[in-house]
């Protein structure tokens, strides 16, 4: 029993875990107005039939704060990376020199920024119902262990560390927004 009781702690911490994992990554891609070379992430390029990502063709830099780079490992590429950035939901128009394509990060409106602020809440409130619902798996567990032979105590001590658990991520998650927000506002 106490090997199960560990088992569904480490299950609902993962689960907490994985929820800011993913809130992590999907942060990444939201732009705050500087150059971050993860906001091209999800964009595919055709290399000789195949969708790959664009990282898999070109080496992508950031000289400064306001550019991006992309050097394509073969020149016919520059075209072709060229269309899918700007097909992509990216919002930024590239230049390229024939060599080189440069992207600048255009400064945020306040407008932009405020619609970003708001997309960076409710991804943390997506997070945070994950989070919730861990809890949640790990409570309701706890309880029906305790129908097949958990002392009550250890059901409630299980419940209590499941909710020490929730109010951990919970707190790591808000100041993850908050430091969102601040590199979103910060002009």
């Amino acid at each position: 029993m106490v090997q199960e009781f560990k088992k569904v702690l480490d299950q609902a911490e993962e689960s907490m875990e994985a929820a800011l994992m993913y809130l992590e990554e999907t942060f990444a891609l939201i732009r705050a107005g500087k150059a971050n070379p993860r906001i091209l992430d999800g964009i595919r390029v055709d290399y000789y039939g195949s969708q790959v990502p664009l990282s898999n063709v070109s080496t992508i830099t950031t000289p400064d704060a306001k550019t991006i780079t992309i050097q394509p490992w073969e020149k016919n590429m520059i075209t072709v990376i060229e269309r899918a950035i700007q097909n992509s939901n990216v919002g930024i128009t590239p230049m390229n020199n024939g060599e080189i394509i440069r992207l600048n990060i255009p400064p945020l409106t306040e407008e932009r920024r405020v619609q970003l602020t708001k997309q960076v809440r409710g991804e943390g409130e997506e997070a945070k119902i994950s989070i919730r619902n861990a809890r949640r798996d790990a409570i309701e567990r706890f309880k029906k262990m305790m129908k097949d032979g958990l002392s009550e105590d250890i059901s409630k001590d299980g419940e209590n560390e499941a909710q020490k658990l929730h109010d951990k991520y919970v707190k790591k998650l808000e100041e993850m927004v908050s430091a969102k927000e601040n590199e979103i506002m910060t002009v």
